[in-house]
């Protein structure tokens, strides 16, 4: 791409950035615009912007402006960066309307929107068959989640009898938990883990390192991992007094960030090391969702403001490394602030704010969660993992930060490195550099965390955000933690080996390994149904269909078994009865028939009784249709079976007469359908229709029968239909009729198949 080109699409986060500034100052929050879209089916297109959204709107744009132009300078040359620049542009439009839709519907199609470009973002390198598998898994988990989400969303919908997310939101508290409400709470708790990658479904976002650094750097350090959270934070006030959404946030994102940091551990690469690093970050921010005060939500705000001003550029800083070097393992890159001083120097700047160190925002944020975390509320494990995920962290902000840069590691320093143009270096230093400003001078902030705080905790006061540089108890815990997170620093490659043997020992068993093994499971799976299922046995697929019918029915019926009324008994005429006796005498001889004639004779008792049947109940014209139908019926297929007895073949059913699996689901289908009769036949009369066709029938079709009138005006089509059988069965019965005519009057008595008594 042409450098004009370039900056034409860096422009474009720049100007949403710019736009958002300027809501911020001129906007009185919360603001709201609605236009009606599909209002058949409640569905408008409303958008709400408050505190929480104009934080979310802030990142986005902000670091976009500097994802965008970070991506110019490290795919300089490269064929496909026009595409590059298109799809983070698609998701960067995706992102701003997840964060503003006011109506779940609108909210989760731009949910999905992200989850597709992510795909083809995460497999920008599509040739790369490691790209490819990356892409698809984070495609099946995201989207799997997204499919979870819809559901809990129409779910909730239905239930609250709205879809308007703000409405939801004011109405919940005052609901209790019902089933359906409880079904959408878990529904949606699986779509939000699935893209924060919360525990079980962390593993996907590691993988997605895979993708340019860019990539990596937007979607899976600032923004769209971090739109699980934002969906949990927007919906918190409604749910949040519920127990099962409190200790679901509570355990699952304390489960995630102290094992997320662990399994930091165990990795080589700078770029995998931050990912969990992410990860941990994700678990600490549901965590403290579920936390319960406003002194939480002023942590999530801190929290997710920090974080993205520090990950971001260590993403960068990770970027430039493997551009200069060639390579993102560690245990081949030291000493490179002399080729890279300018990356050095973000690199410690962000990696100081990530430590929680003073003077930087890192250090506000922690200090937020200390006092969050040290609430009556919090269980034990959770204060354990935040202690986990605080020393290990100050641990990955030393490999990214020192041990890379000023370490000399003797002879596994890259004597090739080098340092990037100023796209490549502007970025992290800014982001960087803007972390320690708000560290230094957190009052620029402090009324949007504010304002974001009484989005997630409405009806409290917003609450000041200070910098407190007194020795105290958060001074002391950052003392603590550095020393702990020093330690393993220290201890990092013992500690490395020290894990992979126990993974060794263990063997897979993590939810990665699951992943795969359920993926493997899909054809076998497949293979297993199809062999149970399509056997191509025409007998079989009738019982497994009319089984599955029966037993939906019986279902249905028992569901509701206290509610039915049954019919009262009423005796019935000779008629009516014989044809009933006739048609189960049909059916229960047809059981044990092997001969194909007397099996389609007993069969045609049946037909013959239907239509008796239909004759006492007063429909004639269907009974005379029935007597046609299967008069021509019986006549030509006996026919058929006698010239193949004649020529010795088909003479009997292959296998077993009596079936007692088909004679069970024969059984259970009509009796459900017995039951379905009687309960339909204890329904009152409703006379609408026949009152309709008494009032039309002169004005409208200008005949006086009724009856005469139904059939050939309003029943037209019908009729035409019950005229088309008619003729049918004269056409099919007239070929054979007319060679039995022929061979009569030839006087040959010879059989219709011409082979005389050879048969």
């Amino acid at each position: 791409m042409r450098p004009w080109a370039v900056g034409g699409f860096a422009l474009v986060p720049f100007a949403g950035l710019l736009c958002v500034l300027w809501l911020a100052f001129n906007v009185d929050l919360p603001a709201v615009w609605s236009w009606s879209w599909v209002p058949a089916l409640g569905v408008n297109l409303d958008f709400r912007l408050d505190g929480l959204s104009m934080l979310m709107l802030l990142m986005i744009t902000g670091v976009g402006t500097a994802v965008f132009v970070y991506a110019g300078g490290y795919l300089a040359g490269h064929p496909q960066q026009r595409r590059l620049f298109v799809l983070l542009t698609l998701f960067m439009i995706a992102m701003i309307g997840c964060v503003t839709a006011d109506n779940l519907i609108v909210l989760f199609l731009f949910w999905e929107m992200t989850s597709l470009t992510s795909f083809m973002l995460v497999g920008f390198n599509h040739e790369v068959p490691g790209s490819r598998k990356s892409a698809q898994q984070a495609l099946l988990v995201t989207g799997t989640g997204g499919l979870a989400l819809l559901a809990g969303f129409i779910v909730l919908g239905l239930e609250m009898d709205t879809m308007s997310v703000s409405t939801i939101v004011a109405q919940l508290p005052a609901l209790e938990p019902t089933p359906a409400l409880t079904t959408a709470l878990v529904l949606i708790l699986v779509g939000a883990f699935t893209k924060s990658a919360q525990f079980p479904f962390h593993f996907w976002l590691p993988n997605a390192m895979s993708a340019p650094t860019p990539v990596s750097a937007y979607l899976h350090s600032a923004t769209m991992v971090k739109l699980g959270v934002y969906l949990l934070a927007r919906l918190d006030p409604g749910f949040g007094e519920w127990a099962l959404w409190e200790w679901a946030l509570k355990g699952a994102g304390s489960i995630t960030a102290a094992w997320g940091m662990v399994l930091a551990l165990r990795e080589r690469d700078l770029k995998r090391i931050l990912a969990w690093s992410t990860v941990a970050t994700l678990g600490t921010l549901v965590t403290l969702v579920g936390l319960r005060g406003e002194g939480a939500t002023v942590a999530v705000g801190a929290l997710l403001l920090a974080h993205a001003l520090y990950k971001a550029p260590l993403f960068f800083v990770a970027g430039n490394i493997d551009h200069g070097t060639g390579t993102r393992v560690i245990d081949r890159l030291g000493n490179l602030r002399h080729a890279m001083p300018w990356t050095a120097a973000a690199a410690l700047i962000a990696g100081a704010s990530m430590a929680g160190m003073p003077m930087s925002f890192g250090y506000i944020a922690k200090d937020i969660i200390l006092a969050a975390k040290g609430a009556d509320d919090v269980f034990a494990f959770a204060r354990a993992a935040n202690t986990v995920f605080g020393a290990i962290a100050v641990a990955v902000a030393a490999v990214a930060a020192i041990r890379v840069f000023w370490r000399h590691p003797g002879n596994n320093e890259t004597p090739e490195a080098h340092e990037g143009g100023p796209a490549l270096v502007a970025p992290p230093l800014v982001l960087a550099l803007v972390g320690m400003l708000l560290g230094v001078f957190p009052f620029f902030v402090q009324d949007l965390i504010a304002e974001a705080s009484v989005a997630m905790t409405p009806g409290t006061e917003a609450v000041v955000v200070g910098l407190a540089l007194e020795i105290g108890p958060a001074m002391v815990s950052v003392a603590v933690t550095l020393v702990v997170g020093l330690t393993v620093y220290l201890l990092w490659d013992p500690l490395h080996r020290l894990f992979e043997r126990a993974a060794a020992l263990v063997g897979p068993v993590g939810m990665a390994a699951q992943y795969e093994k359920a993926l493997q499971g899909i054809p076998r799976m497949a293979a297993a149904s199809t062999r149970l299922v399509q056997h191509g046995g025409l007998p079989g697929y009738g019982v497994l269909l009319l089984g599955f019918v029966s037993l939906v029915s019986a279902l249905l019926l028992f569901s509701t078994w206290s509610s039915l009324t049954w019919p009262e008994w009423s005796p019935v005429s000779a008629g009516f009865a014989g044809a009933c006796l006739l048609i189960a005498s049909g059916a229960v001889l047809s059981l044990f028939q092997k001969d194909r004639l007397v099996l389609l004779l007993c069969a045609g008792l049946v037909g013959f009784g239907s239509a008796v049947f239909f004759l006492y109940v007063g429909a004639p014209d269907v009974a005379f249709t029935q007597f046609v139908v299967e008069s021509v019926f019986v006549v030509v297929v006996a026919s058929v079976l006698l010239k193949l007895r004649w020529q010795g073949r088909g003479q009997g059913v292959s296998g077993e007469a009596w079936r007692p699996g088909a004679a069970l689901v024969s059984v259970a289908l009509g009796g459900v359908v017995a039951l379905v009769l009687l309960l339909a036949s204890a329904v009152p009369f409703d006379s609408s229709l026949s009152d309709f066709f008494a009032r039309q029938s002169v004005p409208a079709a200008n005949g006086r029968n009724v009856v005469n009138v139904i059939l050939v005006d309003f029943r037209a089509l019908d009729t035409l239909g019950e005229i088309a059988v008619v003729m049918l069965s004269l056409l099919a019965a007239w070929p054979l009729l007319s060679a039995v005519r022929a061979q009569m009057r030839s006087g040959a008595g010879r059989p219709l198949s011409g082979q005389g008594d050879q048969a």
